[in-house]
């Protein structure tokens, strides 16, 4: 036995590449819904799959870009980048990372089913060059490209074509396939169990071509939608790691002489869309006609919304509340027209009035219960807001892996959702958010269907300036128009707040994603 025990113990220091395990036990009030890194826009699912897959670019403990799986990029022509891949790269089954995986990975990111499709809007053609160079042409100058490739990972063609995963899986239709429940990236770790909604299990790749900072063999991540249980089990030191913590647990979790609390903000913009491209509205009790095409609506429930109570009772003062898409930290917001309408429930009466709903209406709201900082409370309290201009919502709250389908499909007429731009860059918002939907990825989020031609002219232009003014100032009418349509209803920024043993060293990024790489576990201070 005692032989038997040595021989796993050097098989498990070959695999992790380390002569000790250490084991990080994470918690989070959601599941990343599935392990194809194309499946889904959402930032856990992406922060999660991370550590398994990579892009040609990636980002610093800074936020700024580094390389990735491509050591080098230079714009040949105003239209064509060129990317240098790294050589002596492997999937985790030991197939050799090519340029044919990465025309693969981008074709696949564009295809039917993909939730990355706005990544690839831009896109003409790529191509190979040979081996270890890809060229990507885009249809116009676009400088923020290097931006954008930071939120595409590369898949392995050869074993995609082998598990029948060639196209990625469409979460609107509930289609799953090899991608959803396995793994092969190039990653710093690899994919050792998957169990949905229960647990996911990540192992050190001991063959990764990069360097590991951290010391973390072993990931065990455990969603836990119940905050009280998710505070008990690290309270009791069953995990080593949550996030987010319950905003009125921090004080408590703060006064262990054995955990801490990271706090800071975060780039993410919690908004409120509304259906108003329907004639009428599909739960609704009014019928033949669609309320919120009207503005006047739309700027009642704006009004109606006591923002400032939802920060300090909701949100116990963790919150930024907002009037654009964007918060700071994001190229192109401005301060200057960070300016809510003010609160005023009368003027939201009126409003009402003049729109012809004096006696108000009821609608559907969806919202998630386990994706945002106390999401489903924000929804009961817009809900008893909106109840005073007379607007009855019939809220639904639900768990993101069945809420996320829903409202992709466009299944509702009122909606919460939260974003932060990959690129931290406001065109992401205006492209993703805000332009006029189409079947080429542009405004793939934008669920309401909001529409402005002058926005989406605007929203082209500021893509491909380069000229920062020239860009700012653009982007500055595009959200100034926005703004007075009252397209969306923008709440606040949200604050990041993350839970821990002392034990645990890590960087908190403000946007919100967590590389194990960079963990590190000090087991002797146990």
């Amino acid at each position: 036995m005692k032989l038997k025990s040595l021989l796993s113990a050097l098989a498990l220091g070959l695999l992790t590449g380390l002569s000790h395990a250490v084991t990080l036990k994470v918690a989070n009030q959601g599941d990343a819904q599935s392990m194809d890194p194309h499946s889904l826009n959402e930032s856990l699912q992406l922060t999660f799959t991370n550590n398994i897959y990579e892009p040609l670019i990636a980002r610093d403990k800074q936020l700024g870009l580094a390389p990735g799986l491509a050591t080098k990029w230079t714009q040949t022509q105003p239209t064509v980048w060129r990317f240098e891949l790294r050589k002596g790269v492997n999937f985790h089954d030991g197939t050799p990372f090519t340029a044919d995986d990465v025309v693969f990975s981008f074709g696949r990111a564009a295809g039917t089913g993909s939730d990355m499709q706005g990544y690839t809007t831009s896109f003409k053609e790529v191509r190979k060059v040979d081996a270890h160079i890809v060229e990507i042409e885009t249809l116009m100058p676009f400088p923020i490209l290097p931006d954008v490739l930071t939120q595409v990972y590369m898949m392995s063609r050869k074993w995609c074509d082998e598990n029948k995963a060639t196209n990625p899986v469409d979460r609107r239709k509930g289609i799953e396939n090899a991608a959803s429940f396995r793994a092969n990236g190039t990653g710093p770790y690899r994919l050792k169990e998957r169990q949905p909604s229960a647990r996911t299990v990540l192992v050190r790749n001991g063959t990764y071509w990069g360097k590991v900072e951290g010391n973390v063999t072993e990931v065990i991540f455990t969603p836990i939608g119940n905050a009280a249980t998710r505070v008990a089990a690290l309270l009791s030191g069953e995990i080593d790691l949550m996030e987010p913590v319950p905003l009125q647990d921090v004080e408590r979790i703060k006064a262990s002489p054995t955990l801490k609390v990271m706090q800071g903000p975060e780039l993410r913009t919690i908004f409120l869309g509304m259906d108003q491209k329907r004639d009428e509205l599909l739960f609704s009790n009014i019928k033949g006609k669609n309320p919120f095409k009207d503005k006047r609506v739309r700027q009642a429930l704006y009004q109606a919304i006591d923002i400032e109570t939802i920060k300090t009772r909701v949100m116990r003062g963790a919150s930024l509340p907002t009037a654009l898409m964007v918060g700071p930290g994001i190229r192109g917001f401005s301060i200057e027209q960070n300016k809510r309408l003010p609160y005023d429930v009368e003027a939201a009466k009126k409003l009402m009035a003049d729109a012809g709903y004096a006696s108000g209406f009821e609608v559907g709201m969806n919202c998630p219960n386990d994706r945002y900082v106390n999401d489903a409370d924000i929804c009961q309290a817009v809900a008893a807001n909106l109840a005073r201009i007379g607007v009855k919502v019939n809220l639904q709250t639900e768990t993101k892996v069945t809420y996320f389908p829903k409202i992709l499909r466009r299944d509702t007429s009122l909606y919460l959702l939260g974003w932060t731009p990959s690129t931290y860059d406001a065109h992401n918002a205006l492209a993703a958010l805000i332009a006029t939907p189409t079947d080429k990825g542009q405004g793939q989020f934008n669920l309401g269907a909001y529409s402005n031609p002058k926005v989406d002219e605007l929203t082209l232009k500021i893509q491909s300036e380069t000229d920062q003014a020239k860009r700012n100032a653009m982007i500055k009418e595009a959200f100034d128009l926005h703004s007075a349509d009252v397209g969306h209803l923008p709440l606040h920024q949200q604050s990041l707040a993350w839970a821990m043993k002392k034990t645990v060293a890590l960087t908190q990024l403000a946007d919100n994603t967590m590389p194990y790489r960079w963990v590190t576990v000090n087991e002797r201070a146990k």
